[in-house]
């Protein structure tokens, strides 16, 4: 009996034994599993949260990038209209200013001409009345260089 006593407590402690090692197998693959649908679902969540910011900031560089040019267009085309008003003013303020400077110096030509014209008739006059003066004089002074020759 003692034979029989040592076989059922032996068995028992192998059975005793091998139950918890088979549960605690059960328990560790289970825990391996968790920790994986744990990593799953932590690399779903980042990879879910990196695209919604990737999205976002796609969405607000393309908002921003059209505002942008938007603006520039909107520059561009002030400073156009702005220019072309200033060359416009300016061409019509050179044209205006060739005219007045034409008108000018047409008339200082002409001023200049008739103070040239009139002097120089006044000198002509003087140069005539001095030539007649002179031509006077010679004849006169010859008429009595002559007289006193012939003893008049």
């Amino acid at each position: 009996m003692r034979l029989r006593r040592l076989a059922a407590l032996t068995l028992t402690f192998v059975v005793g034994a091998s139950v918890p090692v088979a549960l605690a197998q059960n328990s560790t693959s289970d825990d391996v599993k968790k920790a994986g649908a744990d990593t799953k679902n932590s690399a779903q969540s980042v990879g879910n949260s990196t695209a919604r910011g990737t999205k976002t900031a796609y969405n607000k560089t393309e908002s921003t990038t059209k505002t942008v040019a938007d603006k520039t267009a909107t520059g561009t085309k002030t400073a156009y209209s702005k220019t072309t008003g200033a060359t416009k003013t300016a061409t019509n303020a050179t044209v205006n200013g060739t005219k007045t400077a034409a008108n000018k110096t047409a008339s200082g030509t002409k001023t200049a001409y008739n103070k040239t014209a009139g002097a120089t008739k006044t000198a002509t006059n003087k140069t005539v009345e001095g030539t007649k003066s002179a031509a006077n004089s010679t004849a006169n002074g010859a008429k009595k260089v002559g007289d006193a020759v012939t003893g008049k």
